[in-house]
């Protein structure tokens, strides 16, 4: 008799399986970054009488070019090395009479590029430097440079000009960078901006568009002495500080 082994009956069917993880983080730093393009010094030098009265411009003086992964504000602001409103007098020509604190909002920018993050404030205060230089003999405070109170690095208020973004969280810049940006030759890159600067010290030397804020009203020499007080003539400097910072 044959013996048989009869094996069936049930099919294996599942499957072995073994699993590891790799955890993968990300860590986005949020970076801004500003690109400056400047002589390291510039000079105004008034010596002819036509200085005194048309001013001095000089153009495209500075170059600004952003890089930033977040949204951010731009702008600038007067300093002196005293920390005051007023420019620092290094030298003095002569004992006459005159007025040593010449007002650091005599200078006067112009950025290329309109700031695209604002469209103007109730009272029709500028928003930026993009309005063109006013007539000389017509005193306006429309591109005057903003100094903080005491010559600090306080934050513009609304009714004063930012280059990029403005004062408040709605009013900014998206992030982005003069690298990627189009438009850049035409004055529409919100990543790049050329600069003038303009400086009229008038006839008499008063810097009749000097203000710190246009809501303020004016504070060329006239306003912050008496009538007839004039600027003392002399060497003087400031410095004009860029500020990039993250929109809040």
């Amino acid at each position: 008799m044959a013996t048989g082994l009869l094996l069936g009956g049930f099919t294996a069917n599942a499957q072995l399986i073994d699993e590891k993880n790799v955890t993968v983080t990300m860590d986005l730093q949020p970076i801004l970054q500003l690109d400056m393009s400047t002589t390291t010094q510039l000079d105004f030098v008034f010596d002819e009488i036509d200085d005194y009265y048309a001013g001095i411009t000089q153009y495209g003086a500075t170059i600004l070019k952003v890089s930033s992964s977040v949204s951010f504000d731009l702008y600038a602001v007067g300093r002196s090395t005293a920390g005051t409103r007023f420019w620092d007098q290094q030298i003095a020509y002569g004992v006459g009479a005159g007025i040593a604190n010449i007002p650091m909002s005599c200078v006067e920018l112009r950025q290329n590029t309109a700031n695209a993050a604002t469209t103007g404030f109730a009272g029709g205060v500028a928003a930026d430097y993009s309005a063109a230089f006013g007539a000389v003999g017509t005193p306006t405070a429309t591109n005057s440079l903003y100094v903080a109170a005491g010559g600090g690095l306080a934050l513009p208020t609304a009714a004063d000009k930012y280059i990029a973004g403005h004062n408040g969280v709605a009013d900014f810049i998206g992030g982005g960078s003069y690298l990627t940006a189009t438009g850049t030759l035409a004055g529409t890159n919100n990543y790049y901006y050329s600069m003038d600067y303009r400086i009229v010290p008038g006839l008499p030397a008063v810097f009749p568009n000097a203000s710190t804020n246009i809501a303020l009203g004016f504070e060329d020499i006239v306003t912050a002495n008496a009538p007839g007080d004039y600027a003392a003539p002399g060497v003087y400097t400031m410095y004009v500080q860029y500020i990039l910072l993250e929109n809040q």
